[in-house]
């Protein structure tokens, strides 16, 4: 499965638990539920998954932890806020290219409609 195909399987399912839930809960909220989701759909994911970086020959263990990371291809960064900074596209894309992915998705839940708290971040895809 490619990552395009991941992302609309993401994007159905978030759409399901917005509609079930609502906005204005916490992160962990929803990544608990969307994990589930994950898990029903057939995908396989990691949920906190360590990324280790390499810096100048220093290898860190967990530089970063990734919410989600689904079939070992597309990252999820889930946020639960009133409004998305320009920094957490930065953060994600930084994630990507740490870890040698291609997608990205940042998720933001607490909006009225979830296509609106959709977005992709690509590296080189």
């Amino acid at each position: 499965m490619q990552e395009n195909d991941i992302s609309k399987i993401i994007l159905d399912l978030c759409i399901k638990i917005h509609k079930t839930l609502g906005p204005g809960l916490l992160e962990k909220v929803y990544e608990e539920c969307l994990c589930y989701e994950i898990s029903k759909a057939g995908l396989d994911y990691e949920r906190q998954k360590p990324i280790p970086i390499v810096y100048d020959g220093m290898e860190m263990d967990e530089a970063f932890r990734a919410d989600i990371v689904v079939a070992d291809k597309v990252i999820i960064e889930l946020k639960s806020v009133s409004k998305v900074d320009d920094v957490f596209f930065s953060q994600l894309l930084t994630y990507l290219k740490l870890s040698d992915k291609k997608l990205g998705l940042l998720i933001n839940f607490n909006t009225k409609r979830m296509i609106d708290g959709f977005h992709r971040v690509v590296n080189g895809l």
